[in-house]
């Protein structure tokens, strides 16, 4: 690839990944109540399901997915069902979304399943690669390496950014911030997973 347009690719994906999303909440809570490194299972599971769009979109299945209407409303809804359910809880639960480490913690299996759910309901993630990497294949040169390259590239980012948001998550439970502030923390992120939801379900 010309080093210009990798470099396009490289920050405008970097811009998605790294804004605030359903992802970057649920990785945060897995860091808040197991520990960053722990919650690197969840922080997989997300680079997992983006790696699996990123598939589907370079061998032209997404736009397929996208096309019928019944599994992109399965898809879609059932990202909306689980953002509500993350919501409610971090906002009613008494442990809430963001939660002090209690010794206790989840398998990595549980972790893993989480994030990639999380960020596979999420059919932006879909829209986006289907949309954007069409316009950086230049179909003169060999396709199979420009597509290694830019996968490659999403997976490496969505670590950075994803590990990133879980050691924030640990951080702010390290017993350096007062139980109200959690709190607060919880109903804030619970807002938030409840617009993102209903922001999808209009969309």
């Amino acid at each position: 690839m010309e080093l210009e347009i990798y470099l396009v690719f490289m920050f405008t994906t970097a811009v998605v990944i790294f804004v605030p999303g359903p992802a970057a909440i649920a990785i945060a809570a897995q860091g808040a109540g197991n520990g960053h490194r722990r919650a690197t299972f969840g922080v997989l599971g997300v680079a997992a399901a983006n790696a699996v769009y990123f598939i589907l979109s370079a061998t032209g299945i997404a736009s397929l997915l996208i096309a019928s209407s019944f599994i992109f409303g399965v898809i879609k809804w059932v990202g909306v069902a689980y953002l509500v359910y993350l919501g409610l809880s971090a906002i009613f639960s008494k442990t809430g979304g963001i939660q002090f480490g209690t010794g206790k913690t989840q398998s990595a299996v549980s972790l893993f399943g989480k994030g990639f759910i999380v960020e596979f309901a999420n059919p932006k993630a879909l829209l986006y690669f289907a949309a954007i990497l069409p316009q950086f294949l230049d179909i003169s040169k060999p396709i199979m390496p420009q597509i290694l390259i830019m996968g490659a590239t999403t997976v490496v980012l969505d670590l950075v950014s994803y590990s990133l948001y879980a050691y924030a998550g640990d951080r702010l439970t390290g017993g350096s911030v007062k139980i109200w502030i959690v709190r607060l923390v919880n109903r804030v992120a619970g807002g938030a997973l409840l617009l993102a939801g209903a922001r999808m379900a209009s969309a």
